[in-house]
This record gives structure tokens, C-alpha cells and sequence, in this order.
């Protein structure tokens, strides 16, 4: 048993994701950054580890879980934080583009989620949370490419929770229902990535007698 948290954000890069690493290491966990560039340092240098990895490569999400667990430690948080934003009409989106689409979306959260499973059962339980969003739920004209894997993987972490509550795994779906905030735009029509990442903490933080499946998140502007 690890003497400390370990969390695993995948899709850690600009925005949300290097808000959930900044949020997750402040609590005194230590963080495993995935990303397909391995990004850069930043504060939490003694905490934070930064890892190279396509998730959508099946072989390369098992060898990057098996180093975090050897160099870290084992996951008892892991975050599938990765998409693909487009959008054009339906007779605009090549089958490559929508493969692709879904292999990101989709096809990288099932691979991101059984692993993470594999290591929480050995370990005795934990937290998995995806990243959803409005397109989880409605496929808006023009978003066929973004909203099919999101609807997808939305049914990915229902099928996981309903068989991996009862062992004492906790995964959650998370919609976040409007644009992201940059960095650096404190805009409050946006979702701010800090507020965002503070809501993915008290999930990791429920009792098992109180979890939360869905979570729908949205600034108080946003039309719903």
C-alpha cells in the first residue's frame, strides 16, 4: 500500500487538465500528468510527474500505468480528460476525422478506464472520473463528430459504475455544459478550470455511503 495519494490526470495539458494536476497536488497528492507531449514542469515540482502517452495506443496506456505504479505508486484517483472539439455538418465530416473523433473520446476512455480499473482492483478500490460534456447528453446539428463519442463514453462510465461500485470503485461522469476558460479569462459566463477541478476533488473526497454518478457543471448564466 502506497504511503501516499496517488491521482492520474489524463489529458493534462492547458486548462482544465493542469488545473485538476495544480488542485490535486495541493492537497499533498502526488500527480501523474499524461499527455501526448509529456507538457512541462510547473509549481509542485517534488509532486508532480509528467508522462508521454497516446490513449488511444492500447499498449501505451498499459506501459504508462505500469511506470506510475512503479515510480509512484498506485492510482487511487484517475481523470480521462481527453476530446476532440469539432464541428461541421454531416456531410463535412470525413470517416477519418470521425474515427478518429471517436477513438480519442471514446475508444482512449475505455482503455484509460480499464486499466485504471485492473490497478484499483488489485489495490482495493478508488475514484475514476470522466470528463463529459453537453454533447454527452444532445447531439447539437452540426456536432454529429463531438457528441457520438461523447454519448459513448457517458455509457463507458455507467456500465463501469454499476459494475465496479459494489467493489468499492467510485466512477463518476462529470457534463460540463459550456466553454472552458482559457487560463488566463476570469469571465464568469465561462467555467472557471479551478472551480471545475474543485469539484472533481469532492467527488475523489465522497463517503461511499452518499457517491455521485452524473454531475452537471455550468456557470450561472448558462442557459439550461
Amino acid at each position: 500500500m502506497n504511503s501516499h495519494e496517488v491521482a492520474v490526470v489524463v489529458g493534462a495539458g492547458p486548462g482544465l487538465g493542469n488545473a485538476l494536476v495544480a488542485r490535486f497536488a495541493d492537497e499533498g497528492m502526488h500527480v501523474a500528468a499524461i499527455s501526448r507531449s509529456g507538457g512541462a514542469g510547473e509549481p509542485h515540482r517534488d509532486l508532480v510527474r509528467r508522462y508521454s502517452c497516446d490513449a488511444t495506443i492500447a499498449e501505451q496506456v498499459e506501459d504508462v500505468f505500469a511506470r506510475v505504479e512503479t515510480e509512484i505508486g498506485a492510482p487511487s484517483l484517475v481523470v480521462f480528460n481527453v476530446g476532440i472539439w469539432d464541428r461541421g455538418g454531416i456531410l463535412d465530416i470525413s470517416a477519418a476525422l470521425f474515427e478518429q473523433a471517436w477513438r480519442t473520446g471514446c475508444l482512449a476512455g475505455f482503455l484509460v478506464g480499464r486499466a485504471a480499473a485492473a490497478s484499483m482492483l488489485e489495490s482495493g478500490g478508488g475514484t475514476i472520473i470522466f470528463s463529459g460534456a453537453t454533447g454527452s447528453i444532445r447531439g447539437g446539428g452540426g456536432f454529429a463528430a463531438f457528441a457520438s463519442p461523447k454519448f459513448a463514453l457517458r455509457a463507458l462510465a455507467q456500465s463501469m459504475a454499476r459494475e465496479l461500485g459494489p467493489k468499492n470503485i467510485h466512477v463518476a461522469h462529470v457534463i460540463l455544459d459550456g466553454m472552458i476558460a482559457r487560463d488566463d479569462d476570469p469571465s464568469e459566463t465561462l467555467l472557471q478550470p479551478a472551480a471545475i477541478a474543485e469539484s472533481y476533488y469532492h467527488l475523489y473526497r465522497q463517503a461511499s455511503s452518499a457517491w455521485t454518478h452524473e454531475l452537471d457543471l455550468r456557470p450561472s448564466s448558462e442557459r439550461f
